[in-house]
């Protein structure tokens, strides 16, 4: 296993990050332990999860990811807790997920409750990593292009939520904070309230990346290698369009068939590019789950890569994949691949 340093800290993390957002829909929680035993048995010490998973959730399993996490820690124990890294996240607005609190928003009020109710699902006195799970202003994301007309309704809050940020690290409650999904503007304005105020500095973003998304190189990629802000890449696998395998005829049972509404990786031209890039992986020896994520593991922006898993197969799959390297001569037919179908799964 691959180590590096969270940003900004002196905290070591595996480079490999597990995901857990199937635990409690579309994993037990017995299997969840087995996932999380086996995780660290390879060496990951990152484990990532949010309030709000599992996904494809509702009121009646809302927070149990966290739960199944927190039954994890209490039994692995204290001595081995503090040898992980913990991460979770913050639900925002205009997402339909109302029955998480009322309203989903950044308030003093609602941070905190989202903070206390992950300490008490996750069975642990601190959470090393706090990320804002997307941004309270409406803005392009989850597949959609274009611009996106800006949103009038949006008070910039900035100041008032790294503030809060900065009494709950005082307090112990949280180590390091972060955002996921966000775009230029909004890390550019978490960094400069941060220094311009001396409150807390965002250490990551957590943004898709994937052979079928590579939206992150066109401006965010500079922005966070100048400015030391790491790059937690999720869906490296396109939500498992890139284990190749929904190519065949007969499609297994999987997540986008269980939840139909999470479109982004099923268009026609992602499905174009996917059956180009298993061809290349197969005509280089490798398959495309090595490829996909051997791929994103090599991009200098990338602190670490999120992978998930509903198996015990694919997570042995998933972290072996990581032992690849490309060379130079396969990147390069990978970019003319991306030249003819251009980020399909934005």
């Amino acid at each position: 296993m691959k180590y590096t340093t969270l940003p900004n800290s002196n905290i070591k993390i595996s480079s490999i990050c597990l995901g857990t957002m199937t635990f409690g829909n579309q994993n037990t929680e017995s299997e969840a332990h087995v996932q999380l035993d086996y995780a660290v048995e390879r060496g990951i010490n990152f484990i990532d999860t949010a309030e709000m998973y599992p996904i494809g959730g509702n009121s009646a399993i809302f927070g149990s990811t966290e739960r199944y996490i927190g039954t994890w820690l209490r039994k692995i124990g204290a001595t081995e807790r503090e040898k992980l890294v913990i991460a979770t996240k913050i639900a925002g607005p205009n997402r339909g997920m109302e029955y998480i609190r009322q309203p989903l928003d950044f308030s003093k009020k609602s941070i905190h409750e989202a903070v206390e109710l992950s300490l008490k699902n996750l069975q642990t006195d601190y959470i090393d990593l706090y990320q804002l799970h997307w941004p309270e202003r409406i803005m392009n994301m989850f597949g959609q292009r274009g611009l996106n007309t800006l949103d009038a309704n949006w008070k910039d809050n900035i100041f008032e939520v790294l503030t809060i940020f900065d009494g709950l690290i005082k307090k112990g409650k949280i180590k390091h904070i972060g955002v996921s999904n966000e775009n230029p503007f909004g890390v550019m304005r978490f960094l400069s309230e941060s220094e311009k105020h001396g409150l807390p500095r965002i250490a990551t973003i957590q943004n898709p990346f994937s052979l079928l998304n590579r939206l992150f190189e066109v401006g965010l990629s500079e922005l966070c290698m100048r400015e030391n802000v790491g790059l937690l890449a999720y869906s490296p696998l396109g939500f498992g369009v890139l284990s190749g395998k929904y190519l065949e005829a007969q499609k297994p049972e999987y997540r986008m068939v269980r939840f139909p509404h999470f479109t982004r990786y099923t268009n026609e031209n992602a499905t174009k590019a996917s059956r180009l890039y298993k061809e290349l992986a197969h005509s280089h020896g490798l398959t495309l789950v090595q490829m996909a994520e051997a791929f994103v593991a090599q991009q200098s922006f990338v602190t670490a890569t999120i992978i998930g898993a509903t198996s015990l197969a694919q997570l042995q799959e998933n972290i072996n994949a990581f032992d690849v390297i490309l060379s130079k001569e396969l990147i390069t037919e990978i970019n003319k691949i991306q030249e003819l179908h251009p980020n399909p799964a934005p």
